[in-house]
């Protein structure tokens, strides 16, 4: 150990117990904690940032698709096999699933609900195995049995706010109705449902049904068409690129949207939270770093006796100054440590355990979701340290100038 690391450890030890020394040794912990604090704020803020994203990125793309091809004009497309056979001709494009959707009014006796009701081909979108992927009760199983009523598949939270089961019969009642001699009468059509899924996310779960192409076709009264082709790629950040390719071989009459557009304002949301976050917690480090510089200056006032006598017996004021940098970088670095610690710990339980509760009605999930990432935490080391040395330097070059004589004279 060097001469300057071995005075340092000195005094951020306290000495041997003298009453100043213990105050110092108090506002030294003091010091630690505040660094701690801050470092474990910044960790858990950005986890928490870093968990929604990554939980609403996941649960979006397991339920949506990666790119979705429509028409300019919004009108159904009836040669779509032939559109189906271009489009998976894609390089990286792992399906192509022609889907038709409307909004309708879902009824079981006296509860009714306004959702989206989405016309698939199972056997065409295996990425509804994501969607579906926690079956609470039935199957998902949407062909059509003899002498029975359609089949459906709704979200657990819908299925809990109309009081219905798998096996239980709902009406679906359709806007787009029929003229007679009376007026415009709604078409309606009863569905059993079939199975009940959860997919995590609040949104689909509350206001979403499926059931197959051809239901959805018969009850909108459209004939053989779709609304939209929705394709999903072995990687999803190829999205824009696979959807400039999508529109030049569907036709100029078709727009490709990839997906960081449809969510675009959500994810743009979030980034934007993650820098106010790390701008405004942060400064929770910055007055950490107040504290250690307080505290230097207290120890430089306290200690300049003993800088008069190491400069005296020949210590170099460089040696001085490092002295007290070393001191400063020793409460900034433990106090990281501690930090770094304490946010990783809470993040890990909160993640494992599902420790805090959420509204999923508010936040679309149910709990805080935390993703902690190592190389915020290098960021966040990095800063707290930088704050830490900056903070000393000035208390560092204050010991330096001490005057052995003045100080001595009346020793």
């Amino acid at each position: 150990m060097t001469f300057e690391l071995f005075v340092a450890a000195r005094y951020l030890s306290g000495g041997r117990g003298a009453r100043r020394d213990r105050f110092l040794s108090a506002v030294t912990l003091i010091a630690v904690g505040a660094v701690a604090a801050g470092v474990a704020a910044l960790v858990l803020a950005l986890s928490i940032n870093a968990g929604f994203r990554q939980t609403f990125e996941e649960r979006l793309l397991g339920a949506t698709a990666h790119v979705n091809l429509t028409k300019k004009d919004a009108s159904g497309v009836r040669n779509y096999r032939e559109v189906v056979a271009r489009l998976q001709e894609i390089d990286g494009v792992t399906s192509v699933s022609p889907a038709l959707y409307e909004t309708v009014l879902i009824s079981s006796g006296s509860r009714a609900r306004g959702i989206v009701l989405k016309g698939i081909q199972p056997e065409q979108a295996p990425e509804n195995e994501k969607l579906f992927a926690t079956l609470r009760e039935g199957t998902r199983d949407l062909s059509r049995r003899p002498g029975a009523p359609e089949p459906l598949l709704l979200g657990g939270e819908l299925a809990q706010q109309l009081g219905v089961f798998a096996g239980d019969t709902v009406l679906i009642t359709s806007p787009q109705g029929r003229l007679t001699p009376f007026g415009l009468v709604p078409r309606y059509q009863s569905f059993r449902v079939v199975g009940v899924f959860e997919s995590g996310f609040w949104d689909f779960d509350a206001g979403w049904a499926f059931t197959s192409l051809a239901t959805t076709q018969n009850l909108f009264r459209l004939g053989d068409t779709v609304s939209i082709f929705e394709l999903r790629l072995a990687d999803v950040y190829r999205a824009e690129e696979v959807a400039r390719q999508a529109e030049q071989l569907a036709g100029a009459e078709f727009v490709a949207t990839p997906w960081m557009e449809v969510h675009k304002s959500l994810f743009s949301a979030l980034r934007l939270e993650k820098l106010v976050t790390a701008l405004f917690i942060g400064l929770i480090v910055f007055v950490a770093g107040l504290n250690i510089l307080l505290l230097l200056v207290m120890l430089v006032i306290e200690k300049r006796r003993d800088v008069a006598v190491l400069l005296s017996l020949g210590a170099r004021r460089a040696q001085i100054q490092r002295i007290f940098v070393f001191h400063g970088l020793a409460i900034g670095g433990l106090g990281t440590l501690l930090g770094l610690a304490l946010g990783y710990a809470v993040a890990f339980v909160g993640e494992q355990y599902r420790a805090f509760p959420l509204d999923p009605k508010i936040y679309g999930v149910g709990y805080v979701p935390f993703q902690a990432v190592w190389l915020d935490g290098v960021g966040i080391a990095l800063a707290a340290l930088a704050i830490s040395f900056v903070a000393a330097l000035y208390p560092a070059r204050r010991a330096a100038r001490v005057l052995p004589v003045e100080v001595l004279r009346y020793e």
